[in-house]
């Protein structure tokens, strides 16, 4: 089964509308240097939760919260462990959302199309052109499936979806935000411009968030070509 390394217990806006749980999986193909999660993108968490203790989890929590939120590090890069983890909670009452940042839309599209989740959040890190400086990866080796996941997350009419962008001031400007939501987003339905929140778990501490004025502006700018454009956390 999927490998879980964190849990959150209660939280009201990892998935709008419901009360939720959030499950954080280990290892990232992606290194973002405002990542709030960088031990558990190194895998260096020590301890992991069992098939029980997830079990246990969802019996006790059902009754009392809508929705389990499975999240990362990149859940979809084990594949046999999503689905078997997935397969778990559907025992029980839960609606499921995925965050990913896009990099596997294979298993995404067998998801959704097997009607396994019910809500997927999509990172946006930056224009794919910045992609490299907002991840910090040279010559990132996965962007036409990070354009694969976009294209059938927009064009496919099975479940809710957003994309969204966590602002940082180092790394986005209103040009940024003007061509991720009219360009690269063309046709979506639904945006979240995210507040970054400097911590120490963060790969480089000194980057910066956006300023509420400025967010304000980008926001309108996304709202321009994405109508369901919202401000998260400010």
């Amino acid at each position: 089964m999927l490998k879980i390394n964190g849990v959150e217990n209660l939280s009201v806006v990892d998935y709008e509308g419901y009360l939720s749980m959030t499950f954080f999986t280990s290892n990232c193909n992606m290194r973002c240097p405002f990542c709030h999660n960088s031990e558990l993108v190194l895998n260096k968490v020590p301890t992991s939760y069992s098939k029980a203790d997830i079990e246990s989890l969802l019996k006790k929590r059902e009754g009392m919260i809508d929705a389990i939120v499975i999240s990362g590090g990149e859940p979809t890069l084990d594949e046999d462990g999503l689905v078997e983890l997935i397969n778990l909670i559907r025992k029980y009452s839960y609606k499921i959302k995925l965050d990913t940042n896009g990099t596997n839309p294979e298993i995404l599209r067998y998801l959704i199309e097997n009607q396994l989740i019910d809500y997927v959040a999509m990172d946006i890190k930056n224009t794919f052109d910045k992609y490299p400086l907002t991840i910090d990866i040279i010559n990132p080796p996965y962007l036409d499936k990070i354009k694969e996941s976009i294209s059938y997350l927009i064009k496919q009419q099975h479940i809710e979806y957003e994309f969204r962008t966590t602002l940082i001031d180092e790394f986005h400007s209103y040009g940024d935000i003007k061509y991720i939501t009219s360009i690269m987003l063309k046709g979506a339905k639904k945006y979240r411009l995210q507040k970054f929140v400097d911590n120490e778990n963060c790969f480089y501490c000194g980057l910066h968030p956006v300023p509420l004025e400025i967010a304000q502006e980008m926001k309108k700018i996304a709202t321009q070509a994405i109508l369901d454009s919202e401000l998260r956390s400010y």
